[in-house]
């Protein structure tokens, strides 16, 4: 399967384009926002666990990344609720569930063999974010391939995204502009190296994801 798979070209999906599809474990359903390959597949995902939904054991070659966005997600780490961010780098392996249901952002397969550190943050612990006027941020992870955190902005504060290795974002509350258009929570977008986009918070300013440097050597690489 190819979706969103011209890292060449913008990519944007907003809440009304959601469509759900069942995975292969009863329980566990997928909103697929980029995909390349199969059921093994480098994805960038939402992820819905109903109540009571284990999935069988399984091992992430390329790593996995995880942001809980409501519920509790469980594995043999810990239990970990809204606002919990999680690396599982390559070539680890674990039994995901949920008890109470769970919603996720999932990125699949897009970390380098060298990317060996596990990650666990609470984002909801104050001491995680760095306090500055009108934009606190939340670092999530940092290497030489990416940088990812969150960005928590002041009503009508403006933010300038885009990187030489492009920039991904997921918006988690408030509302966002972008170049005009409104975008609510759970809009995805994705700007391909060299792109940049004017944001602006909302009334109730703005919570996001942001991930940049990632994407680098990959547009054009699969068209």
């Amino acid at each position: 399967m190819l979706l969103h798979a011209d890292f060449a070209r913008r990519a944007l999906v907003t809440p009304g384009q959601h469509r759900w599809v069942a995975s292969p474990q009863p329980g566990v359903e997928r909103q697929m926002l980029d995909r390349v390959g199969g059921e093994q597949a480098r994805a960038t995902s939402l992820v819905r666990y109903a109540a009571g939904s284990v999935f069988p054991p399984h091992g992430h070659p390329g790593g996995e990344e995880i942001l809980v966005l409501s519920g509790t997600f469980s594995d043999a780490s810990g239990c970990h609720g809204a606002g919990w961010y999680l690396r599982n780098p390559p070539g680890s392996a674990h039994q995901p569930s949920s008890v109470d249901g769970a919603l996720l952002f999932v990125k699949l397969r897009q970390m380098p063999a060298d990317d060996t550190r596990s990650v666990r943050i609470d984002t909801r612990d104050p001491a995680a974010w760095r306090p500055a006027a009108g934009h606190d941020t939340c670092p999530l992870h940092g290497s030489g391939h990416e940088q990812v955190g969150l960005h928590r902005l002041a009503p009508g504060r403006a933010l300038r995204a885009g990187a030489a290795g492009g920039a991904e974002l997921l918006l988690i509350d408030g509302q966002l502009r972008l170049e005009g258009l409104p975008l609510a929570p759970l809009a995805w977008l994705r700007l391909p190296p060299g792109d940049e986009a004017r944001l602006v918070a909302g009334a109730a300013g703005a919570t996001l994801y942001l991930k940049t440097g990632h994407l680098a050597g990959l547009a054009g690489a699969t068209a």
